[in-house]
């Protein structure tokens, strides 16, 4: 007689100060729930890490999704197959992109199930082809908007969301500056994803280089990291200019009131001086009137080689703790997943 299945999961254990570590989370298993009527059961195939998931591990959110409370089970996206059904719209075996979060097995009623069998690799639907590519196509084009011979800068740029919206700019007419973190990264948004220049912003002299890289200023800003970066970006805004804000992954992990000189002075005089646009966006809010026009354009893109993908695969449910960490000290190269079963 055959054991029966186990899941594997892992749970919140502690509000993290600072960085996440191995101790914030906890590796529980318990017996697979077999589907009520109506369900079906998933098994995970790929799960998603992103940066917003850092922000639900507070006891207080960023306002657009509850607290993961100690003892739940850490949220994500996921590549899911259908192993068992009782669901009339789902057969077993099907592939879809669910929010299994982190673990093997889980529960669906449907209604958060989205079909990706006719992907060449389902997991990029986790990606560029995904929510982080749609937070770029939204930012970049219906925000930030950017016109043929404008000069577009973008943070993160070699991440899930930057390398996307850095690649879209080049294919309406900008000229791209991407900001990342090392040379090998700078390299591969030039070599690669095909951006005009990119900046380290590691290097000491790295708002000199910057300024020079964008000697005619920059008329947007793809904003998803803040800190040092956004203070070298503001005295080279034009008049005008738009910035979309997507998130500041550089104060992620901030444990009480920042350090240093207070920022807001600055970056309202530039707002109001230069008549700047600065708009914050949350993308869970655009899915029901951009996203079908995002898939229309993106796969043609993505298919005729116009939009380079990059995946950062690592193996093992039980490598999501440190791949989270890595992904907050930007260790990866494009989309960060975890591959959890073939």
């Amino acid at each position: 007689m055959e054991a029966p299945l186990r899941n594997r999961r892992l749970v919140l254990a502690a509000h993290p100060r600072g960085l996440p570590t191995e101790d914030d989370f906890r590796l529980e298993t318990a017996p697979v729930p077999g589907p009520g009527e109506g369900q079906v059961l998933l098994r995970t195939l790929f799960l998603s890490i992103d940066p917003y998931m850092r922000n639900l591990m507070d006891q207080a959110g960023p306002g657009y999704a509850p607290p993961v409370p100690l003892g739940g089970t850490m949220p994500g996206g996921t590549i899911s197959r259908v192993v068992a059904s009782r669901h009339p719209g789902f057969q077993s075996g099907a592939l879809v992109q669910a929010n299994a979060g982190w673990q093997d097995y889980a529960l669906s009623d449907g209604s958060d199930l989205v079909p990706v069998d006719g992907l060449a690799c389902p997991s990029l639907a986790l990606g560029g082809l995904g929510m982080p590519g749609f937070t770029a196509y939204v930012g970049l084009l219906d925000i930030g908007q950017p016109r043929a011979g404008e000069t577009v800068v973008v943070a993160a740029a070699t991440g899930a969301v930057g390398a996307v919206a850095g690649q879209l700019a080049r294919l309406h007419g900008a000229r791209v500056v991407g900001i990342a973190g090392g040379a090998d990264k700078c390299r591969h948004a030039v070599e690669v994803l095909g951006f005009d220049a990119c900046i380290d912003h590691r290097a000491p002299d790295f708002r000199t280089r910057l300024a020079a890289a964008c000697a005619d200023g920059i008329d947007v800003y793809f904003e998803n990291v803040g800190g040092a970066v956004l203070d070298a970006v503001l005295p080279l805004l034009n008049p005008h200019a738009r910035i979309p804000l997507c998130g500041f992954i550089a104060h992620y992990n901030q444990d009480g009131p920042a350090a240093g000189r207070d920022r807001r002075p600055a970056l309202l005089a530039t707002l109001l001086s230069k008549r700047v646009r600065m708009q914050g966006f949350i993308i869970l809010d655009h899915y029901a009137s951009r996203f079908a026009a995002f898939r229309r354009d993106m796969e043609p893109w993505v298919g005729e080689g116009r939009i380079v993908l990059v995946e950062d695969v690592v193996d093992g449910l039980e490598q999501a703790p440190a791949a989270l960490a890595g992904l907050l000290q930007g260790r990866n190269l494009g989309k960060l997943v975890v591959k959890v079963a073939e």
